[in-house]
């Protein structure tokens, strides 16, 4: 099988984890701390929870705020604990 000089790099690197989240915190230099929400259902009451995760994301032009809706994409260890890079913002804080 022969690569494409033409294909995008996305294709060649396979499918990476999006998520959508809340920017919580962007005080550090080139990095945003992402809150992302999961609703979950309790295994034996069937009551729906909210579960939040927190993911610190790589973001080079520094152009998030708190408040900021955004997605971001897994990629390679950028830091110890950096594993994910802003792709876009969705909707900006008001």
């Amino acid at each position: 099988m022969t690569m494409d000089v033409n294909q995008e790099p996305e294709a060649q690197r396979g499918n990476r984890k999006e998520r959508v989240g809340i920017v919580i915190s962007a005080s550090m230099n080139k990095t945003i701390t992402v809150a992302s929400r999961r609703l979950k259902k309790h295994d034996l009451y069937k009551k729906t929870l909210r579960r939040t995760k927190k993911f610190k994301a790589h973001d080079e032009a520094e152009t998030c705020q708190v408040g900021d809706l955004v997605k971001i994409r897994e990629t390679r260890p950028l830091s110890k604990t950096k594993r994910w890079r802003l792709v876009e913002v969705v909707k900006r804080a008001e």
